[in-house]
């Protein structure tokens, strides 16, 4: 089971990877919006805002989210490492029910090609 600590740096590891991007990919991370990100099988949410093709964590407590981010993700840390690593494919997991994704409508429709 992936740690606290491993999953902060897969999210900075993430960070650093969409805001090297080019093309769709830089144009869909390039939102300004509240994100948080809850990790299962630890009961932690990291919270924090995607802004500018960045993930910028600001903080992290137990439980689910404490207020409706405008990107809410939840999966379990070793899905989170993996698919930081390239191990997972964000859509299969996504289709499968291993990853959830939730955002407004057109959030959604932007974000389908960081997939």
């Amino acid at each position: 089971m992936a740690t606290m600590a491993e999953c902060r740096t897969a999210l900075d590891k993430l960070s650093d990877t969409l805001a090297s991007a080019d093309g769709d990919v830089r144009s869909a991370a390039a939102l300004n919006r509240s994100l948080s990100c809850r990790i299962t099988d630890l009961d932690v949410t990291f919270t924090g805002r995607l802004e500018n093709g960045r993930i910028t964590v600001l903080d992290s407590h137990p439980g689910p989210p404490r207020e409706k981010a405008e990107i809410r993700l939840a999966m379990t840390g070793d899905d989170l490492l993996a698919m930081v690593d390239g191990e997972l494919n964000f859509a299969k997991a996504w289709a499968s029910g291993r990853v959830k994704l939730e955002a407004g409508f057109r959030d959604l429709l932007r974000l389908r090609s960081l997939l």
